[in-house]
């Protein structure tokens, strides 16, 4: 634990603010049944949540040829987007949000959805406003590379030091510690308590609220 107050927050979006993890799993065993490709455990599924596209699946169905990855990509895009009907931002997050945004602390985004696919997102969850940047795997390179903080570093003009990432997955966490950026986890989104502990971050959350008031000491 810190007593350092942090000038900028950046957040992951699945899983860490937005409860969508399942429906990004359930998206990718769907794919995989439509292509004919062996289909991957759930719990494999939920640890490439977060990456970019070919690092997932590279994991995730690793026999998959690499001419077939845009058909891959299709069939889950078309399941996920069927289900962001069901896709709702965690209880507490906008509150939060809202609470962060009032005191004047700028927000960005670091996330593994497209450009497009997070644009979408923001939309629908009313929170354009909220962010003043963002980083999406189709802008840069994806996690757990840490070129996501360091342009935001560049673009708050702010030390990586002063910056704090907020994610659910080990991704986050390893992009954090590549670029020099202090980082906290949520233990409610993709990955299990352990895999964030392996990473040692600054602490680990199971609770939105506890989060919070975390969040507002430090900054």
């Amino acid at each position: 634990m810190t007593d350092k107050r942090y000038q900028v927050l950046v957040f992951d979006w699945d899983g860490t603010l937005v409860d969508s993890t399942t429906q990004i799993a359930e998206a990718i065993l769907r794919a995989a049944a439509d292509i004919g490709t062996p289909v991957p455990d759930r719990a494999q599924a939920s640890l490439v949540i977060g990456l970019g596209l070919a690092q997932a699946l590279a994991r995730v169905v690793p026999d998959l040829p690499p001419e077939r990855i845009p058909e891959f990509a299709a069939r889950y895009r078309a399941h996920y987007q069927y289900s962001e009907q069901h896709i709702r931002l965690f209880d507490g997050a906008l509150a939060m949000l809202d609470t962060l945004r009032e005191r004047g602390v700028p927000l960005a985004i670091a996330t593994g959805k497209t450009h497009a696919g997070l644009a979408r997102a923001l939309q629908s969850a009313r929170l354009e406003e909220h962010f003043a940047t963002v980083r999406c795997a189709d802008q840069t390179q994806p996690k757990p590379h840490p070129a996501m903080l360091q342009e935001l570093a560049i673009e708050f003009a702010v030390d990586p030091a002063d910056m704090l990432m907020i994610g659910d997955t080990a991704h986050d966490l390893q992009m954090a510690g590549s670029a020099g950026v202090a980082a906290v986890g949520v233990s409610y989104g993709a990955h299990p308590r352990a895999e964030l502990e392996r990473l040692q971050p600054l602490a680990i959350f199971d609770t939105l609220p506890a989060l919070q008031r975390w969040l507002l000491a430090h900054c």
